[in-house]
C-alpha cells in the first residue's frame, strides 16, 4: 500500500539537511532500489534559502511499517525536521 509522508522542518533547517542529507538520501536510494519509492523531495522555501519541509510518497506493508521507517529519517533525529505525518495514499495519476 502506499503512503505520504509529510516532514515539516524546523526554523533555519539548512545547515542541519547538509550535515545529515547523505543518509537521509541513502536511505531514499534503498527504497528506489527496491522498487517501493514513487517519488520524493523537498518543499523549497518561497522566501529566502532553505526548505520548509519534505514529501515521500512509497510502498510500505502496512502503516505500521510506515511509521517506523518515517520516524527513523536521519534528518529527524538530527533535527531537521520537526515532525512527520504519514498517511494512506492512493495513486490516481499518472495511472499505473
Amino acid at each position: 500500500m502506499l503512503f505520504s509522508i509529510f516532514a515539516y522542518d524546523v526554523e533555519d533547517s539548512l545547515a542541519l539537511r547538509q550535515q545529515a542529507r547523505p543518509a537521509h538520501i541513502a536511505r531514499l536510494e534503498s527504497l528506489d532500489q527496491a522498487g517501493r519509492l514513487v517519488l520524493a523531495g523537498p518543499n523549497p522555501n518561497l522566501e529566502g534559502e532553505g526548505f520548509s519541509g519534505s514529501l515521500i510518497v512509497a510502498e510500505f506493508d502496512n502503516i505500521e511499517q510506515a511509521d517506523q521507517w518515517a520516524n527513523e529519517d536521519p534528518y529527524l533525529s538530527a533535527g531537521v525536521y520537526d515532525r512527520v505525518e504519514v498517511k494512506p495514499f492512493k495513486q490516481v495519476f499518472p495511472k499505473t
